[in-house]
């Protein structure tokens, strides 16, 4: 089957990248995923102005150089660092012959960012997602995110969509 990308040379882009299976391996092999975005980047320079990862999947926002649009060779890089080492999952015919580990959804979610307020969007999904599936209260609370890089930038204040404390009615006695 043919997808249809859209390649604009220094754009911004939204992309959710899953587990095959939804298997929990980001998380327990952080350190893993970092070495292999240093790498992406390394090769293919490309700016991560927000990450969040979750135990079996994230979600990114990146910054393209303006001459450059090839997302998906940075995707393959990363990926492929990533998965050496790590046990196969359950892998098919069809990944076996690609080479294929299982350790990847073979796609992932990509969105051109259309302007700010697009961008704003999906800044705020991102830092919100760990509160959103139920790993912590806050956004600051989740430590595989750049919502604290975000904060030193003034993209946002450190309570930003933090639970509100509901005062009892005794309190304004």
């Amino acid at each position: 089957m043919e997808y249809r990308r859209l390649y604009q040379p220094g754009s911004r882009y939204f992309f959710t990248v899953v587990t095959e299976g939804r298997r929990p391996l980001l998380v327990d092999h952080i350190e893993r995923l970092r070495d292999a975005f240093r790498l992406g980047i390394s090769r293919y320079p490309f700016e991560v102005e927000a990450i969040v990862v979750l135990p079996d999947h994230l979600h990114t926002v990146w910054r393209l150089p303006e001459e450059d649009s090839d997302f998906s060779r940075r995707w393959m890089a990363i990926k492929r660092k990533f998965s050496a080492g790590l046990a196969a999952g359950v892998v098919n015919a069809s990944k076996a012959s690609k080479r294929e580990k299982g350790v990847w959804q073979r796609r992932y979610w990509e969105h051109c960012i259309r302007d700010e307020d697009d961008w704003r969007r999906h800044m705020d999904y991102i830092h919100y997602n760990p509160v959103k599936h139920g790993y912590v209260s806050a956004p600051k609370d989740w430590p595989y995110s750049s919502f604290s890089r975000a904060v030193a930038r003034g993209w946002y204040s450190s309570d930003w969509a933090a639970p509100v404390e509901i005062l009892d009615a005794t309190d304004c006695e």
